[in-house]
């Protein structure tokens, strides 16, 4: 009887640990995939400011005001998904308003500069999307754990939480420039 009650309790003490460390290294993993998207929106800043500086030889006014709104946005810490979906809107403002310059300017447009930085703004953007993708996938995971009996009652003993998910509202979704049509024209 004894034996049995002291396998039990190492049986259940082993759980606990292992589903602690699994606890630990998904939430880990989150805020690596939250990290992650904050280099590359910080990265995408940076090629935005590129295009500005860019487009500052055609449309000066413009460019300046634009200017400005980068380097106040570039390097803010995004620690939860709202600071995320801030940013992202944020970024789609800036790039709607240097698209209509571009369209504006047909000689911005078809010089190589522009073409280039363009290039490199698509390319940070497809970073982003997956970057959002795997912070996603990871809190499912996370949330799951923390939700699922008999993980959950780890989680709450140890005061794990669900992770928001990255969400685009569809006002968002309207507002995002499509690159491929802004080259094409």
């Amino acid at each position: 009887m004894v034996i049995t009650i002291i396998i039990l309790a190492v049986i259940c003490l082993g759980y606990f640990i292992t589903t602690q460390r699994s606890l630990v290294s998904l939430d880990e993993m989150c805020k690596n995939a939250l990290s992650q998207i904050e280099v590359q929106l910080n990265s995408r800043w940076d090629a935005i400011l590129a295009l500005a500086k860019t487009a500052a030889q055609y449309a000066k006014h413009e460019s300046e005001t634009l200017i400005e709104v980068i380097q106040r946005r570039r390097g803010e810490r995004m620690d939860d998904p709202a600071a995320v979906n801030e940013q992202m809107g944020e970024l789609s403002q800036v790039m709607g308003r240097l698209i209509a310059i571009g369209e504006a300017y047909p000689d911005l447009k078809a010089a190589s500069v522009y073409q280039e930085v363009m290039s490199g703004v698509n390319k940070y953007e497809e970073n982003v999307r997956l970057s959002r993708m795997v912070y996603n996938d990871t809190a499912t995971k996370m949330n799951r754990m923390v939700r699922q009996w008999p993980s959950s009652i780890v989680a709450s003993i140890l005061h794990f939480a669900t992770k928001d998910y990255l969400k685009v509202d569809d006002e968002q979704k309207k507002g995002y420039p499509n690159m491929d049509e802004a080259l094409k024209k």
